[in-house]
């Protein structure tokens, strides 16, 4: 029997949402935790994230008398997720929704203020079972409820901001609406001053920081930063703890009802996506993730799928490569007045698409392409993020990343794009927005499409001719919100084996296991929402189980 250093119920490995949620469950179930973390700093990509999380068929929903069932969330999980690997089998995507009721209710219970996305619609709204309004997100939350732990945050970023404020925002210049959003959001900043309670904390860390506060500071799971996992200990054929490294020295943890991985994939693992992606990737994740647990998994038997894919989307290309996070694009490209094409200057998709539509679109048109989003000077009274911070457009304009011009003609030039494709390009879209009609790609038809537009642009809030100089184009890459590849598991969250076997005492949730959503991205939030409801599932079975 292996002598352990120290000796909890269930380690878990990882801070994000998955390893946090796991956590609470375990916390709730009266278990003993420790957590660790790799790096300096707690919550992955979760921090960086919107927080939204896809919870079909919710408690807010019925409270908010909208129709949802499990039977209309299993048909469109099985039309837009298939069930054609085993992580995306029917019976984790059944585990996934009848898991949500009990989610929700623990999160109620332990004071997390969940609120719904009445607006936002799932991707494929117009699919048998599609939705609008199924992502919940935690209200922008005091800095101050995470203590000291508020200083060692993967994400800085503090504006109280929701998901469901992105769509509005976007246009705060050019409606009454978004004006009137952007009059909020200021509010919602001044009301943490005046009530004293600091400088308020929305979307990802809103999220995190509501679930370190519960199971951490709260309900007395322990959490060690810096303490990066090494190797899994197995005795008699189940997993009964873990070899880390702490302080420079190898320490072990036992388990003695269970290990969980809730770690995130392999983002910044640049040769691993090389070879299994064909890119090496531009993550706006956590770049310590490397994949460690995955490989360490793999190694004690784990079956691995989906490492081919990551949560992908096009992003705006940093004005600093390795220093800054590239700009990753949701509502930007939807918007009026503006195209996405390849560097032959033609277009090759729905811009207005989810975002891992485009990216997957980006791949299989050329993968080692370059990008480019052309834009009239309308498109400029949209809120344009990455832009936005002193001295970028300068720093991209100098590494040639970014360009202006009176002409159409003249841009392509600037960015090296054929003049004669792009005029046609141009003009052949331009033709389509006044008629109304994306008679290439379909833009504006779908209401997830319209939820990122303007209405006042008609006959297509989606579409706008570009005619009014300057016109400019920023630099687009094939970004990512983190790998979606990883450990298979099954509807409990527990680890299997190529022949399908569980690996007894080992569970894993969020980057690090196979995403039961496939290689789609079925509606806002489906990254975080299995991670969390298989995080609890985990934590609800060891207990009961083990």
């Amino acid at each position: 029997m292996t002598s352990f250093n120290e000796e909890y119920d269930v380690v878990i490995v990882g801070s994000g949402a998955a390893a946090l949620a796991a956590a609470l469950g375990a916390v709730d179930e009266g278990l003993s935790v420790v957590m660790i973390e790799s790096s300096a700093r707690w919550g992955g990509n979760s921090n960086k994230s919107g927080g939204g999380m896809w919870l079909p068929n919710n408690p807010l929903m019925r409270a908010d008398g909208v129709g949802d069932s499990r039977e209309e969330a299993l048909e469109y999980i099985a039309l837009t997720a298939k069930n054609d690997h085993r992580a995306t089998n029917p019976a984790r995507q059944a585990a996934f929704v009848d898991g949500i009721e009990d989610w929700v209710t623990t999160c109620q219970k332990y004071g997390l203020r969940l609120v719904r996305s009445k607006d936002y619609p799932d991707y494929y709204p117009e699919l048998p079972g599609g939705k609008i309004g199924r992502a919940l997100e935690v209200y922008p939350i005091s800095k101050q409820l995470m203590g000291p732990w508020a200083e060692k945050i993967s994400s800085q970023a503090a504006l109280p901001i929701m998901t469901d404020d992105v769509w509005l925002l976007t246009r705060a210049l050019a409606s009454y609406d978004g004006f009137k959003r952007g009059v909020r959001l200021t509010s919602r900043l001044a009301r943490g001053f005046v009530t004293r309670k600091g400088l308020l904390a929305g979307m990802g860390v809103a999220l995190t920081g509501s679930l370190l506060h519960a199971a951490v500071i709260k309900g007395g799971a322990t959490l060690l930063l810096e303490t990066p996992l090494t190797d899994l200990i197995v005795e008699d054929g189940r997993v009964v703890g873990v070899k880390a490294t702490r302080d420079g020295r190898e320490v072990t943890f036992g388990a003695r009802r269970g290990v969980v991985l809730g770690s995130g994939g392999f983002d910044g693992n640049r040769a691993k996506r090389r070879e299994l992606q064909g890119v090496e990737g531009n993550p706006s994740g956590v770049l310590t993730n490397l994949g460690a647990p995955i490989d360490i998994a793999a190694r004690h038997g784990a079956a691995l799928e989906l490492m081919d894919d990551a949560w992908w989307g096009a992003s705006a290309i940093s004005p600093e490569p390795g220093v800054a996070d590239p700009t990753f694009l949701v509502g930007e490209r939807a918007m009026p007045y503006s195209i996405i094409v390849d560097d032959q200057g033609r277009r090759f998709a729905n811009e207005a698409e989810s975002y891992i539509d485009i990216g997957h679109h980006m791949l299989e048109h050329n993968k080692d392409g370059r990008w480019w989003m052309i834009a009239d000077k309308r498109h400029r009274r949209y809120l344009r993020n990455y832009l936005l911070a002193p001295g970028v457009k300068k720093r991209l304009t100098a590494g040639g990343h970014y360009a202006e011009a009176d002409t159409i003609e003249e841009l392509a030039t600037r960015i090296n794009v054929p003049a004669a494709n792009l005029r046609q390009t141009v003009d052949r879209f331009n033709g389509f927005a006044r008629a109304g009609i994306d008679g290439d790609f379909g833009r504006g038809d779908s209401a997830y499409d319209r939820y990122y537009s303007d209405p006042g642009v008609r006959p297509n809030p989606n579409l706008g001719p570009l005619e009014k100089a300057p016109f400019d184009a920023i630099e687009i890459v094939i970004g990512d919100l983190g790998t979606k590849g990883g450990i298979v598991t099954d509807e409990f969250a527990r680890a299997l084996c190529e022949d399908g076997t569980v690996i007894e005492g080992l569970y894993a949730s969020g980057n690090c296991s196979a995403s039961v959503m496939g290689h789609t991205y079925p509606g806002p939030g489906s990254t975080l929402g299995p991670a969390t409801v298989f995080g609890l599932i985990a934590a609800r079975h060891i207990a009961r189980n083990n």
